[in-house]
């Protein structure tokens, strides 16, 4: 009996071990106790109403165990439990005469068993849920990055030319993050059990963990519908592609860089610049202003021929935009995990040189912008340095230094 115990209660990670152990225990003493406590009512009964009385209680007690089994909470951590009180009341009530014999039995197997499963899963081998969660985390941001360096490789600096099968394994990769939520769940269940341990002792932010996976898993859908579009990009590059690939590159560049920043963060087990007040691996509300300004500036200078391929480019845009605003999320996401998680401060490097330590003091002069705005730069045949085209309008600005404002106005 044991030994089936033991092979019943065994489970990989030690969160999962740690549940069924902790349930088999506390439902053992609780069926017993239950059953023992019913055997002494129904004596009182006489042997006529004792079997009405034991069946009566033995229905009571099993469609409370089973409906309550129902709540999700329950289901998720207490299921097991359950379902072992309700067997082990069932099976006391039933002994008859011998019910204490049997009670003597069952208490010292499971004693017994769980402290065999106990050891060997805590001490002998341990496999922590809460470090494959951390780890499953860092992985699926890394390859949202991955995916996003391999789409633009693929979808701009690749238009019209042919791409090897094998350089396309960042189109499969990420929709794993797609189908992590049940194992993401499951590993933070199993974390909530275990005891304190290396990475995050007493306080394992399993919340945080999910909320990152869900933002993670957002992020990835809009990366799906991105990825279709390589399937229909142009051969030939039309001049909205040309003007705007500049500011597309861009963005995703900074949101590969963030992601790779967030999951560089959570591995080390220190703070992103985001939460320490220092400025943040990037300015999503920039970026995204940023490429709406230069497609508002290239719609005005499309032609009709050029319609088809100027919606499929601006339905890219508005995927990268949304793509850029979950990027925005997990940053603040990782930022509450790491401040619940207690992450380290990243330390700055110091450097000795005494050269530099005196340019550090020395004050910046800050650049003052003094106008700003758009024209229609007059092109001339002949005169053309900045190679601007007739019809384009131009954004101007001019800046002054502050130090320089001041000297004048002495």
């Amino acid at each position: 009996m044991a030994v089936l115990t033991v092979m019943v209660a065994f489970e990989y990670t030690a969160g999962a071990t740690i549940s069924k152990c902790l349930n088999i225990a506390f439902a053992t003493a609780l069926g017993v106790s239950l059953g023992i406590g019913a055997k002494y009512l129904a004596e009182f009964c006489g042997k006529v109403g004792e079997p009405i009385i034991l069946g009566f209680l033995v229905f009571i007690l099993g469609a409370l165990g089973t409906f309550t089994r129902f709540y999700p909470h329950m289901q998720r951590r207490y299921d097991y439990g359950c379902m072992f009180s309700v067997a082990t009341f069932s099976l006391v009530t039933v002994s008859g005469d011998r019910y204490l014999e049997l009670v003597k039995h069952r208490i010292s197997t499971i004693m017994v068993s769980v402290a065999t499963v106990m050891v060997i899963s805590l001490v002998i081998r341990p496999v922590w849920a809460g470090k494959d969660l951390h780890n499953l985390i860092i992985a699926n941001l890394e390859k949202l990055a991955s995916f996003l360096d391999g789409f633009e490789s693929e979808y701009f600096q690749a238009i019209g030319e042919g791409s090897k099968d094998k350089e396309k394994g960042f189109l499969e990769a990420f929709k794993s993050v797609l189908g992590s939520k049940a194992t993401e769940e499951s590993l933070a269940n199993f974390a909530w059990w275990e005891p304190a341990n290396e990475p995050f002792r007493l306080n394992n932010p399993g919340k945080e963990y999910l909320k990152i996976g869900n933002l993670g898993r957002d992020c990835a859908c809009h990366l799906h519908a991105l990825s279709g579009h390589l399937k229909s990009k142009s051969k030939a590059p039309t001049k909205f592609h040309k003007r705007t690939e500049e500011a597309c590159k861009r963005i995703i560049t900074k949101s590969s860089n963030a992601l790779k920043c967030l999951a560089l963060s959570i591995k080390t087990r220190t703070q992103p610049p985001s939460s320490t007040g220092e400025p943040g691996p990037y300015n999503a509300k920039f970026a995204i202003d940023e490429l709406r300004a230069v497609l508002l500036i290239t719609t005005k200078t499309i032609s009709e021929e050029d319609t088809i391929d100027v919606i499929t480019a601006m339905s890219v845009a508005s995927i990268l935009i949304d793509v850029t605003r979950c990027v925005d999320e997990i940053s603040k996401a990782v930022g509450e995990l790491s401040i619940k998680a207690h992450f380290q401060k990243e330390e700055k490097k110091k450097d000795t040189s005494t050269s530099i330590e005196a340019l550090e003091k020395l004050p910046v002069p800050r650049i003052l912008l003094l106008h700003r705005g758009i024209v229609n730069a007059a092109v001339k045949e002949k005169e053309n340095p900045i190679g601007a085209i007739k019809g384009e309008h131009v954004v101007c600005e001019i800046h002054a230094i502050e130090e320089e404002v001041k000297a004048e106005g002495k």
